[in-house]
């Protein structure tokens, strides 16, 4: 897989987690509780986010991507 269809797998399944987030917000102040639809915009941004995280814990192990490792120290 290319690398920027990675990168833009990625930063889709972002953007589909904060627009379920804002629509989360919107339906609660516009509803005020009349609706599930805020439950239902904030379960799906859970079911994104967790499945994202899935994705990435899946292609670390498939080799298809590599952690790079942030504050490690290469030499200890």
């Amino acid at each position: 897989m290319n690398d920027s269809l990675k990168t833009l797998l990625i930063v889709g399944f972002l953007a589909l987690i904060l627009w379920n987030l804002g629509a989360g917000l919107y339906y609660m102040m516009v509803d005020k509780g009349q609706t599930k639809r805020t439950v239902n915009a904030l379960t799906k941004r859970i079911a994104l986010s967790i499945v994202l995280i899935l994705l990435v814990v899946l292609a670390n192990y498939m080799g298809w991507i590599e952690f790079h490792g942030v504050g490690r120290n290469p030499n200890p």
